[in-house]
């Protein structure tokens, strides 16, 4: 079975990781779909976010990574992909994904299957590391180290969506 676990990863956190991790153990291949998301501000423009998701997930042999700039449903379709996988930190997540999980269940034919979040994990957000990060904050904790390494070498472009702190560090 061939699932796709889209977002923006914008960056890729060790939340991500652990749940991209435990998701490819399900399923033959996974491709984790880095797309844009119209209603969040990205702080690095795709391209480094797709280099970075890749750096951050080469250990684990089932995953791709790919940029997508289509519907997921076309874009499941152009992969041959019937499974979308979803973490969710809470309730508020499974409500704010039920109407896209249907509606892509309904167009494209495509199931979504949600994992719940490492407890331990749940508090950990790209938003947080973007802002920490735009604050000079050492976010290490936050992201695999290749991921953070190739985030600070976009640092000046982070801190120009960020524009909030940089003088820290």
């Amino acid at each position: 079975m061939k699932a796709v676990i889209p977002g923006s990863f914008d960056p890729l956190t060790i939340g991500h990781l652990d749940f991209i991790t435990r998701a490819s153990r399900l399923v033959d291949h996974l491709i984790v779909a880095v797309g844009v998301n119209s209603a969040k501000a990205s702080a690095s423009d795709i391209r480094c976010r797709v280099d970075s998701a890749r750096a951050g997930l080469a250990h684990l042999p089932k995953v791709e990574v790919l940029p997508m700039n289509t519907l997921l449903v076309d874009f499941c379709r152009a992969h041959d992909a019937d499974l979308v996988i979803k973490g969710v930190r809470g309730n508020s997540d499974v409500e704010s994904e039920m109407a896209q999980a249907v509606t892509n269940r309904e167009i494209g034919g495509v199931e979504t299957l949600w994992i719940p979040t490492d407890p331990a994990l749940g508090h950990v957000s790209s938003s947080l590391v973007r802002e920490l990060f735009a604050w000079g904050m050492d976010v290490s904790r936050y992201v695999p180290a290749s991921v953070l390494a190739i985030w600070g070498e976009n640092r000046e472009a982070v801190y120009a969506q960020n524009p909030i702190g940089g003088d820290n560090g």
